[in-house]
């Protein structure tokens, strides 16, 4: 049984949301979840984000594993998205444009020559409802049709449930509003936590292992979207890409003569999940640290994993620790979602929404130590 608190963590300012067109004078919440053993998860309503877990290594220290800020302001249209739910697109959409249902829509442009995580705002950068159901805390956003080019007024909610296993499972609803002038839309929801787990503010993630149950990757070109199809995906086999046993992150990362290493600075990619047995939560990546003990399981109902190293987190604010800065590689991301790029991939599933459907997909993070 979650004990679940809340706190008022400032307030946006009277002329804006901090960013996120939410109105003024609005209250940021911060909630605690504490479990039975008193491991904790942190969340705010400013872009449904996780700002901390706590769990123990194994020798029962209890330290904050995911890389965040001391301060609601931080996350205003911070460059790595710290912990936050991104969408109405998470990834790239190629030069910002997608047709649906005959019609073609344009995006704005954040990300070199494309489209990223939503748009400059997105819902990253949104003040959410937040509100707690039972053991759950529920963040609710309505994006009306045109925000940030899209179409089609859509309702999404993020729910997280924290259990006494340190199992923290994330679900994200869609729908479709029933007075919408679009009989669909395209959506693709994520989480953007990075993790340390030897502690949020233990430096480099390099000597990190990370296994994946993923045999095949998608290859991109120069500006992260992926390759055509027949290259894409690609076989990881004899590749710095093969992480289906084991393999210290920084053992290859530095490898620059595999191209797609040297143009991404490291890991930015998508993993093409294997298929299970079933089309439900499907087992895909551990991440584990042998200095701390301690792992990170995840698993999902997503067909891919975007994998980030941290490789431009230089540069961003000050940390939850007074005068810490994180420097790149300073944490890793384990983004569950759909391929980038699929609204314009007929060979990629698909992302369409329409009308009277549910968009619904889950993500869970099982900590533990061994």
């Amino acid at each position: 049984m979650n004990e679940i608190t809340q706190q008022v963590w400032g307030f946006t300012p009277e002329s804006s949301a901090g960013g996120g067109e939410s109105g003024g004078g609005e209250p940021v919440i911060l909630y605690t979840m504490t479990n039975a053993a008193g491991a904790q998860v942190k969340l705010t309503n400013y872009g449904a984000a996780i700002v901390g877990v706590t769990v123990p290594d194994r020798e029962g220290r209890m330290e904050d594993v995911v890389l965040g800020y001391g301060r609601w302001q931080s996350y205003v249209a911070d460059g790595p998205a710290m912990g936050k739910s991104v969408g109405r697109y998470a990834n790239r959409i190629a030069k910002g444009s997608f047709a649906l249902d005959g019609a073609t829509y344009r995006l704005a442009i954040n990300n070199g020559p494309n489209h990223l995580h939503g748009g400059p705002t997105g819902f990253a950068n949104r003040l959410w409802e937040g509100r707690v159901e039972g053991d759950r805390v529920v963040f609710g956003y309505r994006s009306a049709a045109g925000e940030e080019g899209y179409p089609g007024d859509l309702y999404v909610e993020a729910c997280y449930d924290w259990g006494d296993d340190n199992r923290l499972e994330i679900t994200y609803y869609a729908r479709l509003g029933e007075d919408t002038a679009a009989s669909s839309t395209i959506v693709n929801l994520t989480n953007h936590v990075y993790f340390n787990l030897n502690g949020h503010d233990a430096g480099s993630v390099l000597e990190h292992t990370l296994t994946l149950n993923a045999s095949r990757y998608l290859p991109t070109d120069r500006t992260a979207i992926p390759l055509p199809q027949g290259e894409a995906p690609a076989l990881v086999e004899g590749t710095p890409m093969d992480f289906r046993s084991a393999h210290k992150i920084g053992e290859r990362i530095g490898d620059t003569s595999f191209q797609q290493l040297e143009w991404g600075k490291g890991y930015d990619h998508c993993w093409v999940i294997d298929p299970g047995l079933t089309d439900g939560v499907r087992a895909v990546a551990e991440l584990y640290s042998e200095e701390s003990g301690r792992f990170v399981e995840v698993a999902t109902t997503q067909p891919g994993i975007q994998i980030y190293t941290g490789n431009w987190l230089a540069g961003s604010p000050e940390s939850k620790m007074a005068g810490h800065f994180y420097a790149d590689r300073d944490g890793v991301a384990m983004e569950c979602q759909a391929f980038p790029d699929s609204p314009n991939r007929k060979d990629f599933p698909s992302v369409v929404l329409r009308a009277g459907e549910t968009y619904e997909q889950h993500i869970v993070y099982r900590f533990g130590t061994k």
